[in-house]
């Protein structure tokens, strides 16, 4: 009988399931519940309140905010460049972390601390949006929305008194809006100097905490304790104003700060060529470094000599002495019209030898190109006597000189008064009927200043300084700035046009002691003019 009973009991299992399972199908096909609606997809301006309330949290901001920008392209980039990034991200970690936590360990009697797993797993970050402020400074400032729910597996061993233990993190979220300010803005790659980073709101942390292979987050009260406690420590540190500062270059370097001066003597000239038609040359020197914005500086005018002598001293400021070059130009000086060139030169600072004077007698040439049959023409040599003279340690700048910094006036500024000074730096959008040439000209107190012509440029970039010194604040005055174009041809007609004007009063500038503003150009159609200006007395 029990042998029966269990060859039954077998059949009658194998059965039972047959039968359930055909039950089963067909209650699930024909018995489907009456609470399951299709999805209703219908646009964002025409949701109920409360479903749009439970959406917007979700929705990115460049969906809600329209100064944000999409960056679907960062975001792809990020995923693709993930495995490698995780890898280069937690080993600058540890190279970091390592000294600091050798250093820091004996004073807790800690035995070790080391990494046993430190990656940030396989989900990336991403950027919701991404907002860019325009300023007037040489900085770029990004507002990015990070959202990260990442999966990393990062343990700690930490060994001491003989006992050893391990702290696991896992499940990390993280959002945060941070801003993001690369300045000062250099011409050395990455063209970035500095980076501040600071939080523009509390950001959201939240993660797993293993202790001893428990979960120690679910200790009642711990879990909210802890994630309060990181939010507050983080706003403490990096909440705006706050920021953390990460040098990516020497400012010093970046900026090219100055490493010594370059003493020149202009001594004389031998067998110039006439220019003239009549009677002898008018020879002066033009004297100029390689990658310096001032103007060039000139000796004076020797009227009717081919063989000129001058004796003139000029002084530079040096910035890369490997890759600067002092350009040499002799001229002949004329009454009416352009000045004839009558040859150049260079003398590469590479080639001096610090605080040892060299002369060089250098044969003037048409052009700097050494394979044009034009050079082999004798032209006449100019003599001169150069010497590099570098800074030293004490002498060579600590830092860079913030550009926002008002510097004093100098010595001898009137007591009241001070220096105001005007730093044209740039135009966009100018246009002019017949031609665009632009310069800038400068009417202040009937003293009228002006910037070299740029040709044929509607944006043009002048970054020339301009200085008027006072005996008294200019609370109550104005500056006429007048953007001019001046034909580059030989005529009488159109040889001038005005591309737009704007009167600046100086009040703010007083007050303020620095502005720097982009203006519209009155009587131009989309033209714009950035204009700086400092108020500088010996009091500041």
């Amino acid at each position: 009988m029990g042998i029966i009973s269990a060859i039954m009991g077998v059949f009658g299992f194998g059965i039972g399931i047959t039968i359930g399972l055909v039950i089963g199908y067909f209650l699930f096909i024909y018995f489907q519940p009456t609470d399951v609606k299709d999805p209703d997809i219908r646009p964002l301006v025409e949701q109920e309140f409360q479903n749009l309330q439970k959406m917007l949290p979700e929705i990115p901001l460049w969906v809600k905010n329209p100064d944000y920008d999409r960056v679907d392209w960062l975001n792809k980039f990020i995923e693709t460049m993930w495995p490698y990034l995780d890898k280069a991200i937690c080993n600058t970690a540890k190279k970091i972390a390592e000294p600091i936590i050798a250093e820091q360990i004996p004073k807790y009697k800690i035995e070790s601390i080391h990494f046993e797993a430190l990656t940030l797993g396989s989900l990336p970050p991403t950027f919701q949006g991404m907002k860019v402020y325009t300023t007037e400074e040489k900085e770029l400032i990004m507002e990015p929305v990070l959202k990260w729910a990442g999966n990393p597996n990062i343990i700690v061993a930490v060994k001491a008194f003989g006992l050893r233990a391990t702290v696991q993190v896992l499940d990390l979220q993280v959002f945060a809006c941070p801003r993001i300010t690369l300045k000062p803005l250099v011409p050395s790659f990455p063209c970035f100097a500095k980076i501040y980073v600071s939080l523009m709101e509390k950001p959201h942390v939240d993660f797993g905490l293993k202790l001893l292979g428990a979960d120690a987050m679910s200790i009642p009260g711990l879990y909210r304790f802890v994630q309060e406690l990181i939010k507050d420590q983080v706003a403490n540190m990096y909440l705006w104003p706050k920021t953390l500062e990460v040098q990516v270059l020497d400012p010093a370097k970046a900026m090219k700060m100055p490493v010594g001066i370059l003493n020149v003597k202009v001594l004389r000239a031998m067998k110039l060529k006439k220019k003239d038609l009549l009677g002898a040359s008018d020879p002066y020197v033009k004297l100029k470094l390689s990658e310096d914005k001032l103007p060039s500086k000139k000796t004076t005018v020797k009227h009717k000599n081919l063989n000129p002598e001058w004796n003139e001293e000029f002084n530079f400021v040096v910035k890369d002495p490997q890759s600067q070059l002092l350009d040499i130009s002799v001229y002949d000086w004329e009454q009416v019209g352009a000045h004839d060139k009558m040859g150049i030169n260079v003398v590469q600072l590479n080639e001096l030898i610090p605080d040892e004077p060299k002369v060089f007698t250098l044969d003037l040439l048409k052009n700097l190109n050494p394979d044009d049959p034009q050079n082999e023409k004798l032209r006449g040599q100019l003599v001169l006597e150069v010497v590099y003279k570098p800074f030293k340690d004490d002498e060579m700048p600590n830092d860079i000189e913030d550009p926002n910094v008002i510097q004093k006036a100098p010595e001898g500024t009137p007591d009241g008064g001070g220096l105001l000074v005007v730093i044209v730096h740039e135009a966009q959008d100018l246009e002019g009927k017949h031609h665009t040439n632009p310069s800038v000209k400068l009417l202040f107190r009937g003293e009228e200043r002006k910037t070299k012509p740029i040709k044929k440029n509607r944006d043009p970039r002048w970054e020339e300084e301009f200085q008027f010194m006072l005996d008294e604040p200019p609370s109550s005055d104005r500056i006429h700035v007048e953007v001019v174009s001046t034909s580059s041809r030989m005529g009488l007609r159109h040889p001038k046009e005005t591309l737009g004007y704007v009167d600046i009063y100086l009040a703010d500038v007083v007050s303020n002691k620095r502005i720097n503003e982009r203006y519209h150009l009155i009587d131009s159609k989309n033209g714009r003019i950035q204009i700086e200006m400092q108020w500088r007395t010996a009091a500041v």
